[in-house]
């Protein structure tokens, strides 16, 4: 099945998602051929009221600018989705919701559960829009892209080169099943595991993975890389670059408890300071 229905979650607040993002997602739609809807959360607040500050502080007034700022960023970046998705011929829909930060989250994985694949953007050291990303990978049920703050590769955004890790697990096959579509338009699909990290259980190689996708119509190159020391992040890092990918494809390892997510290493680097769209599933 293609992906053909994408969702582009955004961020308003405190620091909106830049603009050259939001054309970087519609730029991924247009390459996996696929429509896109964007969406937006406009925060309120619920100021709370005390004699004393009230008479030093405006809160409520405070709390009310706050609003307007996430509401105007809101509809700016909405605004500014459809034009350029329009542009591309891309565009699907426009989504604006409200509500207070900490249940913007839920909203964002109930629409994500609806959809084929959804972006995420990430700020450089943004703690908002990793928080949103965290809760639809780990949530949705449903691939998650994020898109790194400066994509290190120039250029339009094209499918020609795909770095799947991996080591057998769930998720990564997960990931590797939800991915199918993309490695199908793919040039070039390698298959890379790192050793010497970590103990994979199964005796089942890469190389029945690549029996699995030339089923499928997609040939695959396998490599098998030593971590020697290096923390698996580290490791994916160079390993991209020396493929010149295009996007990474890779499970995530976490759960989380009341909000608060324990990430594999792995999931947690990529998050942090990924250089290059990367396609995760839980």
């Amino acid at each position: 099945m293609a992906v053909k229905d994408i969702l582009l979650a955004v961020t308003t607040y405190p620091e909106p998602t830049p603009v050259s993002s939001v054309d970087d997602a519609v730029a991924v739609a247009a390459a996996l051929g696929a429509k896109i809807s964007a969406i937006a959360c406009e925060i309120t607040f619920k100021a709370p009221h005390n004699i004393l500050s009230d008479a030093l502080i405006d809160i409520p007034a405070m709390a009310a600018a706050e609003a307007r700022k996430s509401a105007a960023n809101a509809e700016n970046l909405l605004a500014a989705f459809q034009a350029l998705a329009e542009k591309r011929g891309v565009f699907q829909d426009r989504i604006l919701e409200h509500g207070l930060t900490m249940a913007v989250p839920d909203v964002l994985v109930d629409y994500a559960r609806l959809r084929d694949l959804t972006i995420v953007p990430l700020a450089e050291g943004g703690n908002i829009d990793h928080w949103f990303a965290e809760a639809i990978i780990f949530g949705s049920g449903r691939p998650t892209m994020i898109l790194p703050p400066k994509r290190q590769k120039s250029g339009p955004f094209v499918v020609d080169s795909v770095v799947v890790a991996w080591d057998f697990s769930r998720p990564a096959a997960r990931a590797v099943a939800d991915a199918l579509p993309i490695l199908s338009m793919a040039k070039k699909v390698y298959v890379v595991t790192v050793t010497d990290e970590k103990i994979i259980d199964s005796k089942r190689s890469g190389a029945e993975l690549a029996k699995h996708l030339a089923r499928h119509g997609v040939e695959v190159v396998l490599d098998t890389v030593d971590a020697g020391g290096k923390a698996i992040g580290d490791v994916l890092e160079g390993y991209v670059a020396s493929r010149n990918a295009d996007i990474l494809v890779m499970g995530a390892f976490g759960h989380s408890r009341l909000r608060d997510f324990v990430m594999g290493g792995a999931t947690k680097s990529m998050l942090a300071k990924s250089p290059l769209p990367v396609l995760l599933s839980h």
